[in-house]
């Protein structure tokens, strides 16, 4: 992006040609978004009332020893969410809570209260030691959850596929000797996501409130793994703005950004972390249209800063591909085996941009 070279600091006047053109495109926006805001908002909320559900279970965090119970009480209490979506007749919510309450699903949070929360493991996470963890973006409910879910889905195949196909990769197993990896994806829904079309999703307010419970679920998730564990975080659109917040106080090996409209950082090191960091972006992404631009509007920054594909920026750039902003995780892309690469750690195999 041509922006991203002259990129403002925070508080920092843009340069007024800059500046313009950011604040044509903004406009353009917040019109859509506050117009929607006062029209559908309103309309929504007066036909669906806010859905009822249990109190999320009451649980210590994770060990290899609780995790079984954790999966118990978080099934159990999606089924409870979903008699209760039911009851209200709210049959979308209750699909969607009775779907995770299957016996074959492994929560180790579920929250069926508002948009909804929920945490789940794919995969052996009691004996992995190479883990992906991925932070969705704006739209991400439980009831958009299966589309999330479907794409840590496929990055678990991939993963499987690989594994299987290269034999060691000359990592060390959970007891010390060297095997094959063992791989767990979590598909971390554990934020109230924005909504695409909302003045929330220009800001960093939501990345700021995920910020705190994402830090605290990496150290949980340590608590479980061990420290020797590769750890991943994957996160997409908004969740690039979440993982940049938190960045600093994650123990985490890899971090990508992808499909991202920003971090609130100007690079790199601005970051704060000892992650290595990872940024790609799908040529048919719209995000590229983004401007990568701070600005200071009525007290509050718009804007995430800096594209973390840009060289400026100093990430490690992989090939996406040809794909658009929903496509990172679709099976057979470009994008899903080099995000399987970097989770495996071979990251000499991961093809550059």
């Amino acid at each position: 992006m041509a922006h991203s070279a002259h990129s403002a600091q925070p508080g920092e006047p843009l340069p007024p040609t800059l500046r313009v053109r950011f604040l044509r495109r903004l406009s353009r926006t917040l019109l859509a978004a506050l117009v929607t805001a006062a029209v559908v908002v309103p309309v929504s909320a007066a036909a669906r009332p806010r859905i009822p559900a249990p109190t999320p279970a009451a649980l210590a965090p994770p060990t290899t020893a609780t995790l079984d119970k954790a999966y118990t009480a978080n099934r159990a209490n999606a089924a409870e969410a979903s008699r209760m979506a039911a009851a209200h007749g709210d049959r979308t919510r209750a699909a969607a809570d009775r779907a995770m309450a299957a016996p074959s699903r492994h929560f180790l949070t579920f929250d069926g209260r508002g948009q909804g929360l929920a945490v789940e493991v794919l995969g052996d996470l009691d004996h992995a030691d190479r883990v992906a963890v991925l932070v969705p973006g704006s739209d991400t409910t439980l009831e958009t959850y299966g589309r999330f879910r479907a794409g840590a889905a496929a990055l678990q195949d991939r993963l499987n596929s690989l594994d299987h196909r290269h034999g060691t990769h000359g990592t060390h197993g959970t007891h010390g000797s060297t095997s094959r990896p063992h791989t767990a994806v979590i598909a971390w829904l554990g934020y109230e996501t924005p909504g695409t079309v909302s003045t929330t999703v220009l800001t960093t307010g939501r990345a700021e409130d995920a910020a705190p419970p994402l830090t605290r679920f990496i150290r949980e998730l340590r608590g479980v793994v061990g420290e020797k564990a590769h750890v991943s975080l994957l996160c997409h659109s908004y969740g690039t703005v979440v993982c940049g917040r938190a960045a600093r106080g994650l123990d985490v090996d890899d971090i990508a950004l992808i499909g991202s409209p920003g971090t609130g950082a100007d690079s790199v090191s601005a970051l704060r972390t000892s992650a290595r960091i990872w940024a790609a972006r799908g040529a048919d992404d719209w995000i590229v249209n983004v401007p990568h631009v701070h600005a200071d509007l009525f007290g509050t920054t718009v804007g995430f800063g800096a594209d973390p594909v840009s060289p400026a920026f100093g990430a490690h750039v992989f090939a996406a591909g040809a794909g658009g902003h929903s496509d990172y995780f679709k099976p057979g892309t470009v994008s899903l085996d080099n995000l399987a690469r970097i989770v495996l750690g071979d990251t000499s195999e991961v093809s550059r941009a």
